[in-house]
Formats: structure tokens, sequence, C-alpha cells
């Protein structure tokens, strides 16, 4: 078990440190509804990461059975596909990045988020956790770790929360701690959500590229 959750926490922060998804909530806890959305959001995100990891867990029990010392070809060829992916989407980023003096320019429906209600915040949290395809390949990684593992229902359980927890932990926060102080944090809270909008896209540049390669390199050493 622990190595499936060595395996999946690298998978986790790149869920995690995901600028998109925060500035949303971040947003969403400075509008005029603030608890309600925030929740919303919040319940959405996480239950979008569960839904797409324990899929993908499900579907990688269909694989061959690739045990022992052996090599490992259909998951070597899995990470090989998906660490592409993510190389090609870094290389992307990188060049939405905003130039020296330009404004970031920020998805469209962000700009209305002030009149979202729970039921939207709350789909719009499961969209960007489980359609988005930066994670999507994410879950694809982590469910393929853990389906090969050979955990049992329990462990799997439990690696599934430990990368939930990881993965969303960048919405928990700023969500619950608004929710117990809400004051204290608006100021932080509008900086911070200033800084990720004008750094989103070198900071997605150079996690996809960092995962990329490290499940390049994997995928390698499964053959």
């Amino acid at each position: 078990m622990n190595g499936a959750i060595g395996d999946v926490l690298p998978l986790a922060l790149g869920v995690a440190i995901s600028p998109i998804p925060v500035i949303a909530a971040i947003l969403m806890l400075l509008s005029p509804k603030a608890k309600v959305t925030g929740t919303g959001f919040l319940l959405g995100w996480v239950l979008g990461i569960v839904v797409a990891v324990t899929v993908f867990t499900l579907l990688s029990s269909t694989l061959p059975d690739e045990s022992g010392d052996q090599s490992q070809p259909v998951k070597g060829v899995i990470q090989l596909i998906l660490g592409a992916l993510l190389v090609v989407m870094a290389a992307g980023q990188w060049r939405k990045r905003p130039r020296e003096g330009q404004e970031p320019v920020m998805p469209k429906w962000m700009r209305a988020i002030d009149t979202v209600s729970f039921p939207v915040a709350l789909g719009l949290g499961f969209l960007l956790s489980a359609v988005n395809p930066k994670n999507l390949i994410m879950a694809v990684g982590a469910g393929t770790a853990i389906g090969g593992a050979g955990l049992d229902g329990g462990g799997t359980t439990v690696v599934i929360v430990v990368y939930t927890l990881v993965a969303a932990s960048t919405v928990l926060v700023p969500v619950v701690g608004y929710l117990l102080a809400a004051d204290r944090l608006r100021g932080p809270l509008d900086d911070l959500h200033g800084w990720l909008a004008k750094e989103n896209a070198v900071i997605m540049a150079v996690l996809l590229l960092t995962i990329g390669v490290t499940m390049l390199g994997k995928g390698i050493g499964s053959f």
C-alpha cells in the first residue's frame, strides 16, 4: 500500500496545484453568497476527484495481470502516453503565459461567479475536477497505479482517500478557513487570487512538465 501511495502522491499534487479551481473557489468566497457557493464548489470538487479516480481504478482491474519482477508493457504504454500528453500540455501552457505588461486572460465563466447558486457551484466543482483534461490524465495515472498494486478493498479505499485529500487540499483549506475566519481571510485571499491569475500559465507549465517527465521515466522503467 505504501508503494501505491507513493505513486499517486505526485499525481494528487498535480490536481491540487491547479490555479484555475483555486481562483474560482476564492472568487466564490469573495462573493455575496460566499458560504453557500464556496461549500457547493468544494463538495463538487471532492466528488469529482473521487468519482474519476474510482472509475479508473476499477477499469484498471481489467488490464492483464503483470505481477512480479517481469516487465509490465501495458502499464508502461499507458504511462508513456500519459507522460507525453502532459509534456504537450506543458508546452501549450508555456506558450499561453502573458507577456510583460499583459493582463492574464481568465475563463469567461468566472465573470458570472457572483450570481451562481449552490447547484451551479456544485456542478462547476465537479466538472473542473472530473472532466478537466489535465485532471483526467492524473486520475488515469492514479487509477492505474492503485488498480495495479494488488491491494484488497480496504487498502484500495485508503489510497483513494489519501489521493482525494491531497488533490482537494488547495480548495479545501481556503473554503474551510473562510468558514471559520471569514473577516481575517478576505485580504489574503484577494492577494492570492491576483498572484495565481498572473502566474497561472507558468505554474501549470512547470507542474505538467515535471509530472510528465516523471511519468515518462516510470513508463520506460516498466519495460
